[in-house]
């Protein structure tokens, strides 16, 4: 059965860094487009970033643009998310998700991903 299970997340202060992991199982992982998105209280779920099943591509919303970085191992059906320079507005339930797609494929359109992890949440807060 498909899964992805999202670890990393926790408390930490402005300022400071988290590194979220995504582990997948139950489908073609090389064959996906993985995707971070998230959902602050209150607000509508949105997109992060995501990365291409090949890797060369990747793309990532205005507000976190360079300071976060996502990567992907195949070999480890994982896909990580480096969150840097942490602001309290980042605070949210951090979901991974799967679609499927073409080499260089690249999006953050939530109805473009079949599976969804469960979330872990990050909180930034002094």
């Amino acid at each position: 059965q498909v899964q992805l299970v999202e670890s990393g997340g926790g408390l930490v202060q402005p300022g400071g860094s988290l590194r979220l992991s995504c582990a997948a199982s139950g489908f073609t992982f090389d064959d996906y487009t993985i995707g971070w998105f998230r959902q602050a209280p209150g607000k509508e779920r949105e997109g992060v970033s995501c990365i291409s099943s090949n890797s060369p591509s990747t793309y990532y919303a205005d507000s976190v643009k360079g300071r976060f970085t996502i990567s992907r191992d195949n070999t480890k059906n994982t896909v990580y998310l480096r969150m840097d320079s942490l602001k309290p507005e980042d605070t949210a339930i951090y979901f991974c998700a799967a679609a499927p797609g073409y080499p260089d494929y690249v999006s953050l359109t939530l109805t473009d991903y079949d599976y969804w992890g469960q979330g872990t949440q990050v909180t930034v807060s002094s």
